[in-house]
Protein backbone atom coordinates (compact mmCIF):
# COMPACT_ATOMS: atom_id res chain seq x y z
CA UNK A 1 0.00 0.00 0.00
CA UNK A 2 1.32 3.69 -0.87
CA UNK A 3 2.75 5.73 1.78
CA UNK A 4 1.16 9.46 2.12
CA UNK A 5 3.90 10.85 -0.30
CA UNK A 6 3.89 7.85 -2.17
CA UNK A 7 0.41 8.20 -3.02
CA UNK A 8 0.64 12.31 -3.52
CA UNK A 9 3.43 11.34 -6.51
CA UNK A 10 1.04 8.62 -7.99
CA UNK A 11 -1.75 11.00 -7.93
CA UNK A 12 0.56 13.42 -9.38
CA UNK A 13 1.62 10.87 -12.41
CA UNK A 14 -2.27 9.96 -12.48
CA UNK A 15 -3.16 13.70 -13.34
CA UNK A 16 -0.61 13.58 -17.10
CA UNK A 17 -2.67 10.54 -17.86
CA UNK A 18 -6.08 11.75 -17.51
CA UNK A 19 -5.23 15.22 -18.84
CA UNK A 20 -5.60 13.80 -22.42
CA UNK A 21 -8.58 11.23 -21.79
CA UNK A 22 -10.35 14.32 -19.73
CA UNK A 23 -9.70 16.58 -22.47
CA UNK A 24 -11.68 14.43 -25.08
CA UNK A 25 -14.42 13.95 -22.36
CA UNK A 26 -15.18 17.89 -22.51
CA UNK A 27 -15.47 17.40 -26.14
CA UNK A 28 -18.09 14.50 -26.31
CA UNK A 29 -20.45 17.03 -23.22
CA UNK A 30 -19.95 14.40 -20.63
CA UNK A 31 -19.38 16.38 -17.49
CA UNK A 32 -17.03 15.58 -14.35
CA UNK A 33 -19.90 14.50 -12.30
CA UNK A 34 -20.95 11.84 -14.83
CA UNK A 35 -17.35 10.66 -15.36
CA UNK A 36 -17.17 10.59 -11.59
CA UNK A 37 -20.38 8.07 -11.03
CA UNK A 38 -18.53 5.75 -14.59
CA UNK A 39 -15.38 5.65 -11.78
CA UNK A 40 -17.08 4.68 -9.12
CA UNK A 41 -17.97 1.92 -10.71
CA UNK A 42 -15.04 0.84 -12.97
CA UNK A 43 -13.47 1.20 -9.57
CA UNK A 44 -15.95 -1.58 -7.85
CA UNK A 45 -15.89 -3.87 -11.10
CA UNK A 46 -12.00 -3.67 -10.70
CA UNK A 47 -11.56 -3.98 -6.99
CA UNK A 48 -14.47 -6.83 -7.22
CA UNK A 49 -13.01 -8.79 -10.17
CA UNK A 50 -8.64 -8.58 -9.01
CA UNK A 51 -8.16 -8.01 -5.43
CA UNK A 52 -9.51 -10.86 -4.24
CA UNK A 53 -8.20 -13.88 -1.62
CA UNK A 54 -6.84 -16.63 -3.33
CA UNK A 55 -8.41 -16.02 -6.55
CA UNK A 56 -11.99 -15.59 -5.18
CA UNK A 57 -14.16 -12.35 -6.04
CA UNK A 58 -13.43 -9.69 -3.27
CA UNK A 59 -16.17 -9.49 -0.69
CA UNK A 60 -18.23 -6.39 -0.24
CA UNK A 61 -16.36 -5.13 2.88
CA UNK A 62 -12.90 -5.44 1.39
CA UNK A 63 -14.21 -3.74 -1.87
CA UNK A 64 -15.41 -0.85 0.38
CA UNK A 65 -12.15 -0.87 2.18
CA UNK A 66 -10.00 -0.68 -0.81
CA UNK A 67 -11.80 1.61 -2.64
CA UNK A 68 -12.93 3.90 0.38
CA UNK A 69 -16.98 3.65 -0.71
CA UNK A 70 -19.33 2.63 2.10
CA UNK A 71 -20.97 -1.20 1.54
CA UNK A 72 -24.44 0.24 0.28
CA UNK A 73 -22.49 1.87 -2.73
CA UNK A 74 -20.42 -1.18 -3.08
CA UNK A 75 -23.74 -3.74 -3.11
CA UNK A 76 -25.55 -0.76 -5.52
CA UNK A 77 -22.73 -0.74 -8.02
CA UNK A 78 -22.59 -4.24 -8.19
CA UNK A 79 -26.49 -4.67 -9.42
CA UNK A 80 -26.27 -2.02 -11.73
CA UNK A 81 -25.96 -3.48 -15.36
CA UNK A 82 -22.77 -2.95 -16.75
CA UNK A 83 -23.19 -1.47 -20.18
CA UNK A 84 -19.35 -0.63 -20.49
CA UNK A 85 -18.01 -1.47 -24.53
CA UNK A 86 -16.53 -4.60 -25.25
CA UNK A 87 -12.89 -4.91 -24.71
CA UNK A 88 -10.60 -5.77 -27.40
CA UNK A 89 -13.22 -3.88 -29.40
CA UNK A 90 -12.81 -4.43 -33.67
CA UNK A 91 -14.75 -1.84 -35.75
CA UNK A 92 -16.70 -3.81 -38.69
CA UNK A 93 -15.11 -1.58 -40.77
CA UNK A 94 -11.76 -3.13 -39.93
CA UNK A 95 -13.11 -6.78 -40.04
CA UNK A 96 -14.21 -6.01 -43.32
CA UNK A 97 -11.26 -4.82 -44.76
CA UNK A 98 -8.63 -7.45 -43.03
CA UNK A 99 -10.90 -10.31 -44.04
CA UNK A 100 -10.00 -8.41 -48.03
CA UNK A 101 -6.93 -8.46 -47.19
CA UNK A 102 -6.51 -12.37 -46.14
CA UNK A 103 -9.29 -14.39 -47.07
CA UNK A 104 -8.59 -16.26 -49.95
CA UNK A 105 -11.61 -15.94 -51.98
CA UNK A 106 -11.57 -12.44 -51.82
CA UNK A 107 -7.34 -12.43 -53.29
CA UNK A 108 -6.59 -11.93 -56.86
CA UNK A 109 -4.11 -13.93 -59.05
CA UNK A 110 -1.29 -11.93 -57.17
CA UNK A 111 -2.55 -12.64 -53.60
CA UNK A 112 -3.63 -9.13 -53.08
CA UNK A 113 -7.43 -7.82 -52.49
CA UNK A 114 -9.39 -8.26 -55.48
CA UNK A 115 -11.43 -5.60 -57.42
CA UNK A 116 -15.14 -6.43 -56.04
CA UNK A 117 -18.47 -5.43 -57.65
CA UNK A 118 -20.68 -4.30 -55.49
CA UNK A 119 -23.52 -7.04 -55.55
CA UNK A 120 -23.96 -10.21 -57.81
CA UNK A 121 -22.58 -13.50 -57.45
CA UNK A 122 -19.06 -15.21 -55.91
CA UNK A 123 -17.01 -12.74 -54.45
CA UNK A 124 -18.70 -9.63 -53.87
CA UNK A 125 -18.57 -6.65 -51.36
CA UNK A 126 -21.85 -7.87 -50.82
CA UNK A 127 -20.44 -10.98 -49.65
CA UNK A 128 -18.16 -9.58 -47.23
CA UNK A 129 -20.90 -7.89 -45.93
CA UNK A 130 -23.02 -11.11 -45.56
CA UNK A 131 -19.58 -12.87 -43.85
CA UNK A 132 -18.77 -10.21 -41.70
CA UNK A 133 -21.30 -7.75 -41.24
CA UNK A 134 -24.69 -9.03 -42.04
CA UNK A 135 -26.81 -6.82 -39.77
CA UNK A 136 -25.26 -3.55 -41.56
CA UNK A 137 -26.37 -1.82 -44.54
CA UNK A 138 -23.60 -2.43 -47.31
CA UNK A 139 -24.13 1.15 -48.66
CA UNK A 140 -23.44 2.98 -45.52
CA UNK A 141 -20.34 1.04 -45.29
CA UNK A 142 -18.82 1.68 -48.61
CA UNK A 143 -19.24 5.54 -47.88
CA UNK A 144 -17.52 4.93 -44.22
CA UNK A 145 -14.79 3.09 -45.89
CA UNK A 146 -14.32 6.05 -48.91
CA UNK A 147 -14.44 8.43 -46.15
CA UNK A 148 -12.14 6.95 -44.28
CA UNK A 149 -10.25 7.05 -48.06
CA UNK A 150 -9.62 3.09 -47.60
CA UNK A 151 -11.12 2.10 -50.29
CA UNK A 152 -12.38 3.64 -53.87
CA UNK A 153 -14.91 3.27 -56.57
CA UNK A 154 -13.96 2.98 -59.99
CA UNK A 155 -15.00 4.04 -63.07
CA UNK A 156 -17.24 0.71 -63.53
CA UNK A 157 -18.62 0.91 -60.29
CA UNK A 158 -16.67 -1.54 -58.95
CA UNK A 159 -14.72 -0.96 -55.69
CA UNK A 160 -11.02 -1.48 -54.71
CA UNK A 161 -8.96 -1.44 -51.19
CA UNK A 162 -6.35 0.69 -51.11
CA UNK A 163 -5.64 0.33 -47.15
CA UNK A 164 -5.42 -2.33 -44.83
CA UNK A 165 -6.69 -0.49 -41.58
CA UNK A 166 -10.13 1.89 -41.13
CA UNK A 167 -9.12 4.54 -39.11
CA UNK A 168 -12.30 6.91 -39.21
CA UNK A 169 -12.37 10.69 -39.36
CA UNK A 170 -13.96 12.87 -36.42
CA UNK A 171 -15.47 12.75 -32.52
CA UNK A 172 -17.92 9.89 -33.71
CA UNK A 173 -19.07 7.29 -31.08
CA UNK A 174 -17.54 4.56 -33.46
CA UNK A 175 -13.98 6.60 -32.94
CA UNK A 176 -14.23 7.25 -29.28
CA UNK A 177 -15.10 2.84 -29.54
CA UNK A 178 -11.97 2.67 -31.17
CA UNK A 179 -9.65 4.53 -29.04
CA UNK A 180 -10.85 3.37 -26.00
CA UNK A 181 -9.67 0.08 -26.88
CA UNK A 182 -6.24 1.77 -27.72
CA UNK A 183 -6.02 3.37 -24.74
CA UNK A 184 -7.01 0.60 -22.59
CA UNK A 185 -4.40 -2.13 -24.49
CA UNK A 186 -1.43 0.43 -23.71
CA UNK A 187 -2.47 1.09 -20.27
CA UNK A 188 -2.83 -2.35 -19.29
CA UNK A 189 0.74 -3.80 -21.08
CA UNK A 190 2.01 -0.74 -19.11
CA UNK A 191 0.17 -2.53 -15.74
CA UNK A 192 0.90 -5.84 -16.66
CA UNK A 193 4.90 -4.90 -16.76
CA UNK A 194 4.85 -3.00 -13.38
CA UNK A 195 2.58 -5.46 -11.81
CA UNK A 196 3.50 -9.01 -12.90
CA UNK A 197 5.54 -11.72 -10.94
CA UNK A 198 9.23 -12.78 -11.70
CA UNK A 199 7.70 -16.60 -13.53
CA UNK A 200 5.48 -14.03 -16.37
CA UNK A 201 7.55 -12.64 -19.08
CA UNK A 202 6.98 -8.90 -19.99
CA UNK A 203 4.89 -7.51 -22.78
CA UNK A 204 7.12 -5.59 -25.35
CA UNK A 205 6.34 -1.82 -24.65
CA UNK A 206 9.32 0.65 -26.17
CA UNK A 207 8.87 4.44 -27.37
CA UNK A 208 11.70 6.16 -29.21
CA UNK A 209 12.41 10.26 -28.03
CA UNK A 210 13.92 13.40 -28.34
CA UNK A 211 13.13 16.15 -26.49
CA UNK A 212 15.10 18.82 -28.89
CA UNK A 213 14.16 18.03 -32.51
CA UNK A 214 14.08 20.80 -35.01
CA UNK A 215 10.38 22.34 -35.46
CA UNK A 216 10.60 22.31 -39.41
CA UNK A 217 11.60 18.53 -39.30
CA UNK A 218 8.06 17.57 -38.34
CA UNK A 219 6.57 17.05 -41.57
CA UNK A 220 9.75 14.39 -42.79
CA UNK A 221 8.84 12.99 -39.38
CA UNK A 222 5.62 11.89 -39.90
CA UNK A 223 5.96 10.94 -43.76
CA UNK A 224 8.79 8.45 -42.44
CA UNK A 225 6.76 7.29 -39.33
CA UNK A 226 4.01 7.04 -41.54
CA UNK A 227 5.89 4.68 -44.00
CA UNK A 228 8.17 2.73 -41.65
CA UNK A 229 5.44 2.02 -39.07
CA UNK A 230 2.81 1.36 -41.43
CA UNK A 231 5.03 -1.69 -43.66
CA UNK A 232 6.00 -2.97 -39.85
CA UNK A 233 2.20 -3.35 -38.37
CA UNK A 234 1.42 -5.14 -42.41
CA UNK A 235 3.78 -7.82 -41.97
CA UNK A 236 2.56 -8.30 -38.21
CA UNK A 237 -0.98 -8.27 -39.72
CA UNK A 238 0.27 -10.84 -42.27
CA UNK A 239 1.82 -12.55 -39.80
CA UNK A 240 -1.52 -13.28 -37.61
CA UNK A 241 -3.29 -13.82 -39.81
CA UNK A 242 -1.55 -16.26 -40.92
CA UNK A 243 -1.45 -18.31 -37.41
CA UNK A 244 -5.27 -17.63 -36.57
CA UNK A 245 -7.21 -20.15 -35.32
CA UNK A 246 -9.30 -21.98 -38.05
CA UNK A 247 -10.54 -24.90 -36.43
CA UNK A 248 -10.66 -26.98 -33.42
CA UNK A 249 -6.99 -28.07 -33.86
CA UNK A 250 -5.38 -25.61 -33.42
CA UNK A 251 -6.55 -25.16 -29.87
CA UNK A 252 -8.17 -21.74 -28.18
CA UNK A 253 -7.55 -18.15 -30.19
CA UNK A 254 -6.14 -15.41 -28.02
CA UNK A 255 -6.39 -11.36 -28.60
CA UNK A 256 -2.69 -10.83 -29.48
CA UNK A 257 -1.75 -7.85 -31.47
CA UNK A 258 0.78 -4.66 -31.45
CA UNK A 259 0.16 -1.12 -31.77
CA UNK A 260 2.77 2.18 -32.86
CA UNK A 261 1.84 5.60 -32.17
CA UNK A 262 3.18 9.27 -32.65
CA UNK A 263 4.32 11.21 -29.87
CA UNK A 264 4.68 15.28 -29.84
CA UNK A 265 3.56 17.57 -27.17
CA UNK A 266 0.74 20.13 -26.98
CA UNK A 267 1.27 23.59 -27.17
CA UNK A 268 1.76 24.69 -23.45
CA UNK A 269 -1.88 25.11 -21.80
CA UNK A 270 -0.62 27.83 -19.03
CA UNK A 271 0.72 29.79 -22.13
CA UNK A 272 -2.57 29.63 -24.27
CA UNK A 273 -4.91 30.02 -20.95
CA UNK A 274 -2.59 33.48 -19.68
CA UNK A 275 -3.93 35.38 -23.22
CA UNK A 276 -7.10 34.54 -22.61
Amino acid sequence: MAQPGEKTEVLGYLRVVLEPVIRLVLRTGVTWREFAELSKAVFVDVATADFGIRGRPTNASRVAILTGLDRRDVRKLRKAADEAPTKGYQSKASQILSAWYHEPDFLDADGGPAVLAVEGEGATFAELMRRYAPALPAGAMIRELKAAHAIEELDDGRLRAVKKFYVPSGVSPERLRLWSSVLSDVANTIEHNLSRDETQPTRFERRVLNLHVQKKALPEFRALLEAEAQALLERLDDWLAAHQVVDDRDGEGIRLGAGVYHIEDRLDRRSKASRS
